[in-house]
């Protein structure tokens, strides 16, 4: 069974994305799809509620959204929102701690099924327990 993920990212601020995307593509025993969009598809001249509805359309088939905690300041409103229409459609949320990130942003910790550190066992392990 493949994954249907969904990535939480920033195309200003792709490496972490970048980084969390091989970490899964090189995982064995683990099949996942892509649902989110890589900077270079990147969406343009779109206004925000245009956004939205793409976001909305690439959350929708997902079994699970994945926020990556560090990059909360860095777009927090895009990953409030996106977090908020998981939940409200009954996405489960991973949220995944950074490596040598000590403090998880609250409304992360607070939307997240689960809280997992940056390591391709624990990122699999909660993705296939919260979905």
């Amino acid at each position: 069974m493949a994954h249907r993920l969904f990535i939480s990212h920033s195309w200003s601020y792709s490496e972490r994305y970048n980084s969390m995307v091989n970490l899964l593509n090189n995982r064995t025993y683990f099949n996942w799809t892509n649902y989110s969009v890589p900077s270079d598809k990147a969406f343009e001249g779109m206004n925000n509620s245009q956004l939205k509805e793409q976001l909305k359309k690439q959350i929708r088939p997902v079994s699970c959204v994945v926020i990556i905690g560090g990059m909360w300041s860095n777009y927090s409103d895009w990953i409030q929102f996106e977090m908020e229409f998981a939940e409200e459609i009954g996405k489960p949320i991973l949220g995944v701690r950074p490596r040598s990130a000590k403090v998880m942003p609250t409304a992360v910790v607070a939307k997240s099924d689960k809280i997992v550190n940056w390591n391709s066992d624990s990122i699999v392990t909660g993705i296939r327990e919260i979905t």
